[in-house]
Protein backbone atom coordinates (compact mmCIF):
# COMPACT_ATOMS: atom_id res chain seq x y z
CA UNK A 1 0.00 0.00 0.00
CA UNK A 2 1.19 3.25 -1.00
CA UNK A 3 0.63 6.29 1.23
CA UNK A 4 0.87 10.37 0.72
CA UNK A 5 3.24 12.44 2.06
CA UNK A 6 0.08 13.89 3.79
CA UNK A 7 -1.31 10.72 5.26
CA UNK A 8 1.88 9.36 6.31
CA UNK A 9 2.76 12.84 8.39
CA UNK A 10 -1.32 12.46 9.72
CA UNK A 11 0.19 8.56 10.61
CA UNK A 12 3.28 9.99 12.71
CA UNK A 13 1.32 12.83 14.26
CA UNK A 14 -1.13 10.73 15.15
CA UNK A 15 0.98 8.05 16.61
CA UNK A 16 3.62 10.83 18.63
CA UNK A 17 0.65 12.36 20.37
CA UNK A 18 0.24 9.09 22.27
CA UNK A 19 3.81 8.66 22.37
CA UNK A 20 4.37 11.71 24.75
CA UNK A 21 1.25 11.06 26.77
CA UNK A 22 2.23 7.48 27.54
CA UNK A 23 4.65 8.39 30.42
CA UNK A 24 1.49 8.49 32.48
CA UNK A 25 1.57 4.95 32.57
CA UNK A 26 5.58 4.66 33.48
CA UNK A 27 4.97 4.12 37.28
CA UNK A 28 2.89 1.28 37.28
CA UNK A 29 6.59 -0.02 35.30
CA UNK A 30 8.32 0.16 38.64
CA UNK A 31 4.94 -1.64 41.32
CA UNK A 32 3.58 1.61 42.10
CA UNK A 33 0.42 1.31 43.01
CA UNK A 34 -1.89 3.37 40.36
CA UNK A 35 -5.53 4.20 40.35
CA UNK A 36 -6.47 5.15 37.14
CA UNK A 37 -9.88 7.00 38.15
CA UNK A 38 -8.34 9.22 40.66
CA UNK A 39 -5.67 11.09 39.69
CA UNK A 40 -5.90 13.35 42.52
CA UNK A 41 -5.43 10.45 45.56
CA UNK A 42 -2.53 11.86 47.44
CA UNK A 43 0.33 8.96 47.21
CA UNK A 44 3.02 11.11 49.62
CA UNK A 45 3.42 13.73 51.59
CA UNK A 46 6.56 15.41 51.09
CA UNK A 47 8.41 18.90 52.77
CA UNK A 48 7.16 20.81 49.70
CA UNK A 49 3.55 19.22 49.74
CA UNK A 50 0.85 16.27 49.07
CA UNK A 51 1.86 14.78 45.77
CA UNK A 52 -0.52 13.41 43.94
CA UNK A 53 -0.66 10.53 40.90
CA UNK A 54 -1.19 13.75 38.69
CA UNK A 55 1.99 15.34 39.77
CA UNK A 56 3.86 12.26 39.77
CA UNK A 57 2.83 11.51 36.42
CA UNK A 58 3.48 14.98 34.81
CA UNK A 59 7.16 14.95 36.54
CA UNK A 60 7.78 11.18 34.76
CA UNK A 61 5.91 12.64 31.52
CA UNK A 62 8.00 15.80 31.05
CA UNK A 63 11.34 13.81 31.64
CA UNK A 64 9.70 11.07 28.96
CA UNK A 65 9.07 13.86 26.49
CA UNK A 66 12.96 14.97 26.76
CA UNK A 67 14.60 11.80 26.03
CA UNK A 68 12.59 12.03 22.73
CA UNK A 69 12.52 15.45 21.56
CA UNK A 70 15.77 16.59 22.45
CA UNK A 71 17.01 14.01 19.65
CA UNK A 72 14.74 15.10 17.09
CA UNK A 73 16.35 18.77 17.92
CA UNK A 74 19.45 17.96 17.40
CA UNK A 75 18.48 16.41 14.12
CA UNK A 76 16.90 19.37 13.06
CA UNK A 77 19.19 21.53 13.63
CA UNK A 78 22.03 19.70 11.85
CA UNK A 79 19.98 18.60 8.96
CA UNK A 80 16.75 21.25 8.35
CA UNK A 81 16.44 23.19 5.32
CA UNK A 82 14.99 26.27 6.27
CA UNK A 83 17.12 28.48 9.07
CA UNK A 84 13.74 28.67 11.13
CA UNK A 85 14.08 25.03 10.95
CA UNK A 86 17.53 24.81 12.48
CA UNK A 87 15.99 27.43 14.99
CA UNK A 88 13.33 25.56 15.72
CA UNK A 89 16.14 22.71 16.64
CA UNK A 90 17.89 25.16 19.08
CA UNK A 91 15.08 25.86 20.74
CA UNK A 92 13.61 22.05 21.40
CA UNK A 93 17.81 21.36 22.48
CA UNK A 94 17.71 24.49 25.16
CA UNK A 95 13.80 24.11 26.68
CA UNK A 96 13.82 19.97 26.98
CA UNK A 97 17.66 19.97 28.39
CA UNK A 98 16.15 22.86 31.05
CA UNK A 99 13.28 20.90 31.87
CA UNK A 100 14.87 17.80 32.08
CA UNK A 101 17.62 19.45 34.81
CA UNK A 102 14.68 20.15 36.84
CA UNK A 103 13.36 16.65 36.74
CA UNK A 104 16.39 15.58 37.68
CA UNK A 105 17.06 18.15 40.53
CA UNK A 106 13.18 17.20 41.73
CA UNK A 107 12.59 13.45 41.44
CA UNK A 108 14.77 12.01 44.72
CA UNK A 109 13.05 14.74 46.51
CA UNK A 110 9.71 13.67 45.65
CA UNK A 111 10.78 9.89 45.37
CA UNK A 112 9.88 9.53 42.17
CA UNK A 113 11.64 7.30 39.40
CA UNK A 114 12.98 8.65 35.77
CA UNK A 115 13.33 6.56 33.23
CA UNK A 116 17.01 6.34 30.44
CA UNK A 117 14.88 5.97 27.77
CA UNK A 118 11.53 6.62 25.63
CA UNK A 119 8.93 4.44 24.87
CA UNK A 120 9.57 1.79 22.12
CA UNK A 121 7.04 3.56 20.03
CA UNK A 122 8.83 6.92 21.03
CA UNK A 123 12.02 6.04 19.87
CA UNK A 124 10.59 4.36 16.82
CA UNK A 125 8.83 8.21 15.41
CA UNK A 126 12.56 9.62 16.24
CA UNK A 127 13.55 7.32 13.78
CA UNK A 128 10.69 7.45 11.20
CA UNK A 129 12.24 11.12 11.01
CA UNK A 130 15.68 10.47 11.00
CA UNK A 131 14.51 8.80 8.05
CA UNK A 132 13.41 11.68 6.11
CA UNK A 133 15.68 14.16 4.58
CA UNK A 134 14.87 17.52 2.77
CA UNK A 135 11.77 19.09 3.19
CA UNK A 136 10.22 16.03 3.82
CA UNK A 137 12.51 16.20 6.80
CA UNK A 138 11.11 19.34 8.06
CA UNK A 139 7.59 18.93 7.22
CA UNK A 140 7.75 15.09 9.58
CA UNK A 141 9.27 17.19 12.31
CA UNK A 142 7.50 19.92 12.55
CA UNK A 143 3.91 18.08 12.21
CA UNK A 144 4.86 15.54 15.07
CA UNK A 145 5.98 18.36 17.35
CA UNK A 146 3.71 20.68 16.97
CA UNK A 147 1.12 18.46 18.05
CA UNK A 148 2.60 17.01 20.97
CA UNK A 149 3.29 20.22 22.13
CA UNK A 150 -0.54 21.30 21.03
CA UNK A 151 -1.42 18.76 23.32
CA UNK A 152 0.63 18.79 26.83
CA UNK A 153 0.03 22.88 27.15
CA UNK A 154 -3.52 22.16 28.88
CA UNK A 155 -2.35 19.37 30.62
CA UNK A 156 0.39 21.54 31.84
CA UNK A 157 -2.40 24.71 32.74
CA UNK A 158 -4.59 21.60 34.78
CA UNK A 159 -1.02 20.69 36.88
CA UNK A 160 -0.43 24.47 37.63
CA UNK A 161 -3.61 25.28 38.93
CA UNK A 162 -4.34 22.10 41.24
CA UNK A 163 -1.37 21.23 42.81
CA UNK A 164 -0.50 21.75 45.97
CA UNK A 165 3.16 20.43 45.45
CA UNK A 166 5.88 23.76 45.29
CA UNK A 167 7.87 21.18 43.14
CA UNK A 168 6.24 20.13 40.91
CA UNK A 169 4.36 24.16 40.93
CA UNK A 170 7.80 25.23 39.57
CA UNK A 171 8.22 22.50 37.13
CA UNK A 172 5.14 23.39 35.63
CA UNK A 173 6.04 27.11 35.21
CA UNK A 174 9.32 26.53 33.45
CA UNK A 175 7.17 23.42 31.44
CA UNK A 176 4.46 26.07 30.38
CA UNK A 177 7.07 28.91 29.27
CA UNK A 178 8.80 26.15 27.09
CA UNK A 179 6.17 24.88 25.62
CA UNK A 180 4.84 27.81 24.47
CA UNK A 181 7.98 28.82 23.43
CA UNK A 182 8.42 25.51 20.79
CA UNK A 183 4.71 26.07 19.54
CA UNK A 184 5.94 29.66 18.39
CA UNK A 185 8.89 28.90 16.70
CA UNK A 186 7.43 25.67 15.46
CA UNK A 187 4.55 27.76 13.87
CA UNK A 188 7.24 29.98 12.39
CA UNK A 189 8.61 27.29 10.23
CA UNK A 190 5.70 27.80 7.68
CA UNK A 191 4.87 24.36 7.84
CA UNK A 192 2.05 23.94 10.82
CA UNK A 193 -1.32 22.75 9.06
CA UNK A 194 -3.74 24.14 11.67
CA UNK A 195 -6.80 22.34 10.80
CA UNK A 196 -4.41 19.09 10.78
CA UNK A 197 -2.89 20.20 14.07
CA UNK A 198 -6.65 20.95 15.51
CA UNK A 199 -8.10 17.49 14.08
CA UNK A 200 -5.00 15.61 15.81
CA UNK A 201 -4.52 16.92 19.00
CA UNK A 202 -8.64 16.49 19.69
CA UNK A 203 -8.66 12.73 17.86
CA UNK A 204 -5.48 10.55 18.91
CA UNK A 205 -5.24 6.88 18.48
CA UNK A 206 -5.50 4.03 20.66
CA UNK A 207 -2.49 1.92 21.15
CA UNK A 208 -0.51 -0.97 22.65
CA UNK A 209 0.24 -0.01 26.27
CA UNK A 210 3.28 -1.68 25.38
CA UNK A 211 4.55 0.30 23.19
CA UNK A 212 3.77 3.35 24.92
CA UNK A 213 5.83 2.76 28.30
CA UNK A 214 9.17 3.33 29.06
CA UNK A 215 11.22 0.83 30.08
CA UNK A 216 12.32 1.06 33.90
CA UNK A 217 15.77 1.99 34.14
CA UNK A 218 18.61 -0.64 34.98
CA UNK A 219 19.14 -0.96 38.66
CA UNK A 220 22.19 0.89 39.61
CA UNK A 221 22.34 2.80 36.14
CA UNK A 222 23.36 6.40 36.50
CA UNK A 223 20.07 9.10 35.46
CA UNK A 224 20.66 10.07 31.33
CA UNK A 225 21.45 13.92 31.34
CA UNK A 226 20.40 15.63 28.27
CA UNK A 227 23.56 17.96 27.79
CA UNK A 228 22.67 21.85 28.76
CA UNK A 229 24.06 24.08 25.25
CA UNK A 230 23.91 27.33 26.36
CA UNK A 231 26.47 27.81 23.61
CA UNK A 232 23.82 27.45 21.53
CA UNK A 233 22.36 31.49 23.02
CA UNK A 234 18.35 30.93 22.74
CA UNK A 235 15.83 32.16 25.78
CA UNK A 236 13.21 29.69 25.79
CA UNK A 237 11.31 30.91 28.51
CA UNK A 238 10.15 34.08 26.73
CA UNK A 239 8.52 33.41 23.32
CA UNK A 240 8.86 35.88 20.89
CA UNK A 241 4.95 36.32 19.24
CA UNK A 242 4.90 34.58 15.55
CA UNK A 243 4.79 36.78 12.66
CA UNK A 244 1.55 36.92 10.33
CA UNK A 245 1.44 34.69 7.88
CA UNK A 246 3.79 32.37 8.95
CA UNK A 247 1.26 29.55 9.91
CA UNK A 248 -0.83 27.70 7.41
Amino acid sequence: MRFSRSTAATVFVSGALVLTLSALAYPAMLGVEKTSTDQARIIANTPYGPLTEADRDFVVKVRAAGLWEYPLGEMSLERGTTEAMKEAGKHLIVGHAGLDEMCRKIAPELGITLPNQASPQQQQFVATVDSKTGKEFDSTAVSIMRVTHGQIFPVIAKIRANTQNSLVRQLADLANDTVLDHMTVLEQTGLVNQDQVNFQQTNPPKMPVEQLTPPPPQPGSPVLVLKPRPDLGVNTASPTPSPSGTVR
